[in-house]
């Protein structure tokens, strides 16, 4: 089953936005707890959760910004990069907070990423976590070592999550799109098929209609018996294109009920929805059948343009015709001029109709025909 993009996104972006959240209130309660054993004094604990209240308030819509696309890079980016290097110095060289506090570098690192080019991260990260090091080496008396492996850890892993996550988003929405475009695009090819056969017919009929109008036209103050003869095969063409007409439209009106019913089931699972059918409807007249086909036609119509069903259950039995799909999208609307038609079409041959959605949240379509 295609996964929801607006769903797929809304997670991605909530589990994020909780996984800051708690490492602030993380990063805030080691502050006060060390406060209060005297590691820090208060106007250091207050600079440092200022710090970290910037810093933390301004990671999401860092993310945000940059979760559909590539931005430039923002004030707000380096601001976020002044505020974790404030974290960084602020903190205590020594006790719980410690280690702490090298993590708001790597986190700063993986949010850059989202802005900049791969090769441009991976200098920013080598630069950065360098400067870090050095820093963190001089004021705490730990080895070089240590320190770089744990920073370059660090920094590789969560710049490696964020950008998966972004990825993982990506192809979401792509696939959400191309299964958009093919809807469109089967709904557009049985339009073009009917325009085709249409200018198939009338093309090459109106055009000697019109040459031989004009001709007759021209010979009616010269040759009126050569100009009534001209108008006689005007008004024959004309009868013989109506014919061909009312023909293809005929043909299109009576329409096959197993090939409606391939066609939808080929349409549904190009757009990466599961279709399946159940039809019993041998002993209905053609009649009938005609109806049933109709009602395939415009309720696939219907679950390709206006919902996002992953799965679509159709069964003909008796003469009823049941189309369920779990696509619904919103709240339900007015009814379409192809539903609405369509329901026009069943009552009139005095069939039944009704769609909208159903309790367990899918969407049913139920169409009867007389027997």
């Amino acid at each position: 089953m295609m996964a929801r993009p607006d769903t797929a996104r809304k997670l991605l972006i909530y589990w994020m936005d909780a996984a800051t959240a708690l490492m602030a209130l993380m990063f805030a309660g080691v502050t006060v707890a060390e406060m209060a054993a005297g590691t820090i004094s208060a106007p250091r604990t207050a600079a440092v959760l200022a710090c970290l209240l910037g810093f933390f308030g301004l990671y999401p819509f860092l993310l945000r910004q940059a979760f559909d696309h590539q931005p430039k890079p923002t004030p707000k980016l380096a601001l976020a990069a002044v505020l974790a290097a404030g974290v960084l110095l602020l903190m205590p060289h020594s006790g719980n907070i410690a280690g702490l506090r090298w993590e708001s570098i790597p986190l700063w690192l993986s949010a850059a990423a989202l802005y900049l080019s791969l090769r441009a991260t991976a200098c920013l990260t080598a630069v950065t976590i360098a400067l870090s090091t050095v820093f963190v080496v001089r004021v705490s008396g730990q080895t070089w070592p240590s320190v770089l492996l744990s920073e370059s850890a660090a920094a590789v892993v969560m710049i490696g999550a964020m950008l998966l996550w972004r990825w993982l988003w990506w192809m979401i929405r792509d696939a959400h799109k191309s299964r958009e475009a093919k809807a469109r695009l089967a709904v557009a090819e049985e339009r073009l098929r009917f325009a085709r056969d249409l200018h198939d017919l009338l093309g090459h009929s109106l055009a000697v209609i019109t040459l031989k109008s004009e001709l007759a036209a021209k010979l009616a103050t010269k040759d009126t018996a050569r100009a009534a003869a001209e108008m006689a095969a005007v008004r024959e063409l004309a009868g013989e294109s109506l014919t061909e007409v009312q023909q293809a439209v005929h043909g299109y009106q009576m329409l096959d009920l197993e090939e409606e019913l391939d066609g939808v089931r080929v349409a549904l699972e190009a757009t990466g929805a599961r279709c399946v059918i159940e039809a019993r409807a041998d002993g209905l007249p053609p009649e009938s059948r005609t109806l049933l086909a109709w009602a395939v036609r415009e309720g696939g119509t219907n679950v390709l343009k206006h919902s996002r069903a992953t799965r679509c259950a159709i069964t003909i039995d008796g003469g009823v015709l049941e189309m369920v799909n779990d696509g619904v999208n919103g709240q339900p609307g007015t009814p379409g001029n192809g539903l609405r038609g369509l329901s026009e079409r069943l009552v009139a041959a005095g069939g039944s109709f009704s769609a909208a959605p159903t309790r367990s949240g899918e969407f049913l379509l139920r169409a009867g025909v007389p027997p």
